[in-house]
């Protein structure tokens, strides 16, 4: 026990000499981390750049506080100030108590006409293919995709029809496109 006793004298004196050694060689260094401060501190300063130009913006009035609110809920007054804009208006404009067909449900670029089909009668049918699979028959003003497209005509290697695109001022356009037979 006094062995052990003396040991832990003798790593307890090695500890503080070690210590006391350290201390001073950071007095030292501590004097040289002075005196470079005091050295950049002399050095003379170099150029500041400049500030960056600031662009001037073209300012704009805001004219529309009367109109509606673009994000706001449409409401009936709307709708109907729409539609008295439309009856005045010429031009097409979407049926709005048509009741939907079945190919109405999914975009125009998501159906494939795979072929067409002729009836005793002499009309042609053709054949539309939706996303899901499932092949559907259709004849001329028929509808198709989302933009209330009516089928104008059915071909063998084609179905043209004609849809209605809004302008954005309550005004509807007139659009031809045609769907290709897939060759697939």
């Amino acid at each position: 026990m006094a062995k052990l006793n003396q040991l832990n004298l003798i790593t307890r004196g090695a500890t503080v000499a070690a210590l006391i050694v350290v201390l001073a060689g950071c007095a030292k260094s501590r004097d040289e981390l002075n005196q470079y401060i005091a050295d950049v501190k002399a050095r003379p300063a170099g150029p500041v750049d400049p500030l960056p130009i600031m662009k001037t913006f073209e300012t704009f009035i805001y004219d529309a506080h009367a109109l509606r609110e673009p994000f706001a809920p449409i409401n009936a007054e709307d709708v109907a100030s729409s539609d008295a804009a439309n009856v005045a208006g010429v031009g097409p404009r979407p049926q709005r108590d048509r009741r939907k067909e079945e190919l109405e449900r999914f975009p125009l670029d998501s159906l494939d006409m795979v072929g067409t089909l002729g009836a005793a009668d002499g009309s042609t049918y053709g054949l539309v293919k939706d996303p899901e699979g499932v092949v559907h028959r259709v004849l001329v003003d028929n509808y198709l995709g989302q933009n209330d497209g009516r089928i104008t005509g059915i071909f063998e290697d084609r179905i043209e029809l004609v849809q209605l695109i809004s302008d954005g001022t309550g005004s509807w356009e007139e659009q031809p496109i045609s769907i290709a037979l897939d060759d697939e």
